[in-house]
């Protein structure tokens, strides 16, 4: 089954944000680490760079399997909005290397100039908090419309 696209408030949130957490494990020891992303177009994948030494890529190498975290940082609860996320870890194809770059100095210029270490997440299920919509209002994705 194709898969549907997210709900457009949450591919706003999406855009409008730049900060990305996500939580990996290894050997039942959990980690988490923050960067900065970008969305290719066409879809809800991120795109993030990393070196290779770093924990959360080492623990990527033998778990692709991640959860992340984008959050609008607010004290007044009506406009608390937050997306959790769960999928897959991984390095551009070569046929998504370019777009993949295209999408992460477009956003950041000033990587341009730098050797980038791109991978991209590749979410399955998106919960997506918005209390704007209503207090603890939930919209939520599924890859291929799996529940």
């Amino acid at each position: 089954m194709a898969t549907a696209a997210p709900d457009q408030r949450i591919t706003k949130f999406i855009r409008k944000h730049h900060v990305l957490t996500i939580a990996t494990c290894h050997d039942g020891q959990p980690w988490c680490a923050n960067m900065f992303y970008a969305c290719m177009d066409g879809g809800p994948i991120l795109v993030f760079t990393s070196e290779e030494h770093t924990r959360h890529i080492s623990e990527i190498a033998s778990n692709e399997r991640s959860a992340g975290s984008i959050v609008l940082e607010t004290k007044v609860v009506g406009r608390l909005q937050g997306l959790q996320l769960s999928g897959v870890i991984r390095k551009p194809s070569d046929d998504e290397e370019s777009a993949a770059r295209k999408a992460y100095t477009g956003r950041f210029p000033y990587a341009a100039m730098a050797e980038l270490n791109l991978w991209l997440f590749d979410p399955d299920h998106m919960k997506f908090t918005d209390n704007t919509l209503g207090f603890g209002k939930k919209l939520l994705w599924y890859k291929d419309d799996e529940q």
